[in-house]
C-alpha cells in the first residue's frame, strides 16, 4: 500500500500495488478489513475503459472527493497502456466515478504518472519516468507538460532505501524522475523533486501561464537538500514532512528550508504518500516498496503485514 488518505468523515483509503492476480488496486478500510473501492469492476483487470490500470496515488481533494492517479502503466518498468494515464474523481457521497481526466495530450510513451496536488482550478502532477510536470485545467480538462527534462525534475542519482542502492530485476540501479510535490498553504509556491531528492520550488502563478512554459526553468529555485524520499505532506504552517527511505526516518523541512529529524524507526520501511488527518496525526503507510521485486533485484522480500502508522503531533492539515 503505497500511500494513505482519509475523508472528512474519517473513511480510510489506500492505493495497492498488487503482488498476486486478483488483488485490488484501490481499497477502503471497513471494520479493519480491505474492501475494493469504488467496486470490484473498477479493480478488475481490463482495458482502461472502466478499470484501473495502476493506482499510484490517491488523495481526498479540497472538494471532498477522492482523486485517483492512474499511472498509465501496469507497474514499474512496464510499457504504458494507451489511454490509461488519467486523473479520476470519485464522489464519496455516491461512491461513483464522476469524472475522468484523460492525460493523453501531456504524456509520452515513457510516462508514468506519479502524484497530484491541487491549487485552485488547477491540478499539478508529476511524471516519474519521463521527467516533467503536468498542469491540468480542471474546468476544461486541458493538460500540458512543463519542465520537461529540466534538471529540477530529473533524477541525478539512483534511489536508496534501508542503506542500499535499489536495483531492478536485471540488476540495474533504479532512477525515478519527478515524484513528490506539495503546494504551500497560501498557494503561492509549488515544491517538487525527483525521488532521489533535491527539493525545488517555483511560483505557482508561472505554472498557470502557458506563455511562461518555455522560460519556466529559469525561475526554478533550489530549496532543500533532501535525500531519497518515499512521500511528503505539508501542514498549515508550511512545514513539510519527508520520509527518508535510506535511514527509515521522517524529516521536517521548515518554510525557510531547514531540515531536521522528526522520528527514526526501523518499522518505517518506505513510507510513501503521507497524510495529515483532521485529528492532527501524521499518517504513514510503511509500504516496504523497496522490498518488492521490481526494486529489489527481482526478489520479493516484503514482510507482511504492511502497516499504516499514526504519529500524533497536533498538526493542522491543509487541503491541496
Amino acid at each position: 500500500m503505497n500511500g494513505v488518505t482519509q475523508s472528512n468523515a474519517g473513511r480510510l483509503f489506500l492505493p495497492v500495488q498488487p503482488r498476486r492476480p486478483g488483488e485490488p488496486r484501490l481499497i477502503k478500510v471497513r471494520d479493519g478489513k480491505p474492501v475494493p473501492y469504488p467496486d470490484g469492476v473498477w479493480n478488475a483487470a481490463g482495458t482502461p475503459d472502466g478499470h484501473f490500470t495502476n493506482v499510484n496515488a490517491i488523495r481526498v481533494g479540497p472538494d471532498g472527493a477522492l482523486w485517483v492517479v492512474d499511472s498509465g502503466s501496469p507497474g514499474i518498468g512496464k510499457p504504458s497502456v494507451p489511454g490509461a494515464a488519467r486523473l479520476i474523481r470519485i464522489d464519496l457521497l455516491t461512491d461513483k466515478v464522476s469524472r475522468i481526466y484523460d492525460l493523453a495530450e501531456a504524456v509520452t510513451p515513457r510516462s508514468f504518472m506519479d502524484d497530484v496536488r491541487f491549487n485552485g482550478d488547477r491540478a499539478n502532477l508529476t511524471d516519474s519516468r519521463q521527467p516533467g510536470l503536468i498542469v491540468l485545467d480542471l474546468a476544461t480538462g486541458y493538460a500540458r507538460r512543463v519542465l520537461d527534462g529540466d534538471p529540477s525534475t530529473t533524477a541525478r542519482r539512483p534511489i536508496r532505501a534501508e542503506g542500499r542502492v535499489l536495483r531492478d530485476a536485471q540488476g540495474h540501479p533504479v532512477f525515478v524522475q519527478a515524484d513528490q510535490l506539495e503546494v504551500s498553504p497560501d498557494g503561492e509556491w509549488l515544491y517538487f523533486q525527483p525521488c532521489d531528492g533535491g527539493l525545488s520550488r517555483v511560483e505557482a502563478r508561472l505554472l498557470d501561464d502557458p506563455a511562461q512554459a518555455s522560460e519556466l526553468g529559469r525561475h526554478v529555485q533550489r530549496f532543500a537538500a533532501t535525500p531519497t524520499t518515499g512521500g511528503i505532506a505539508i501542514d498549515a504552517r508550511g512545514t513539510m514532512y519527508f520520509s527518508d527511505t535510506d535511514r527509515s526516518r521522517i524529516l521536517t523541512v521548515s518554510p525557510d528550508g531547514k531540515i531536521a529529524t522528526l522520528i527514526a524507526d526501523r518499522c518505517l520501511a518506505w513510507p510513501d504518500a503521507m497524510w495529515i488527518s483532521d485529528q492532527g496525526e501524521l499518517l504513514m503507510a510503511a509500504s516496504q516498496l523497496n522490498r518488492t521485486a521490481g526494486l529489489n533485484g527481482g526478489h520479493d522480500t516484503v514482510r507482511p503485514p504492511v502497516m499504516v502508522y499514526a504519529l500524533p503531533l497536533g498538526l493542522t492539515p491543509v487541503r491541496r
